[in-house]
């Protein structure tokens, strides 16, 4: 009698564990299976075309690391739309300095950026004034209701009618792209120019 028992305790020993561990199991995967689903679902957040900050009557200068000023963006209003990372300026007043000492000053009632300020749409009296670093190199100017400049790219375009200057000579078309690093301008539509010639 006492062998027996000793052999059940022996069983009981080695088994009873391994057993408990197998119900333990058992019931937490019954509970995981017949738990309540949670109530909240997760909202999507939808991206509408807000702004999420704005400044009034503001300036923003940029540096390079030497401390010489590269650009600055003026304005009245400035609105930030989170969606697609643009800013949208009133009274944009710009201006971007290359490291030859050339400048380009733009202006305009209303200006569209993207994030990094490399493309710029200027709406209504748009007016662009590229300065060469050199003396005696008379300016460029672009003159329209809009006016599409590239600034890395160094390009100005617009679809619709422009006036460009460049010391006394002058140009009027109905679109026009100009690329500063090529020097070639493609006027198109009604085309009309003076050229005066240099004394």
């Amino acid at each position: 009698m006492n062998f027996r028992f000793r052999r059940v305790w022996d069983w009981m020993s080695i088994y009873l564990p391994i057993l408990l561990m197998g119900l333990l199991a058992l019931g937490t995967w019954w509970l995981v299976r017949n738990a309540p689903k949670a109530q909240v679902e997760a909202e999507v957040a939808v991206k509408g075309h807000d702004v999420d900050y704005y400044m009034r009557d503001f300036s923003v200068r940029s540096f390079d690391d030497t401390g010489t000023l590269t650009s600055e963006i003026r304005g009245t209003t400035m609105r930030h739309y989170m969606d697609n990372e643009t800013l949208e300026i009133d009274k944009a007043n710009l201006r971007s300095v290359r490291q030859d000492g050339s400048e380009t000053v733009a202006t305009a009632d209303r200006a569209l950026s993207n994030a990094d300020g490399s493309e710029v749409q200027l709406f209504g009296n748009a007016h662009v004034v590229r300065k060469a670093a050199k003396p005696g190199v008379p300016a460029m100017e672009f003159r329209g209701d809009f006016l599409h400049a590239f600034v890395n790219d160094e390009r100005v375009s617009s679809n619709k009618p422009v006036e460009i200057t460049r010391g006394n000579d002058r140009f009027t078309a109905d679109a026009m792209t100009y690329n500063n690093l090529s020097q070639v301008a493609e006027l198109k539509g009604r085309v009309r120019g003076t050229l005066v010639p240099s004394k």
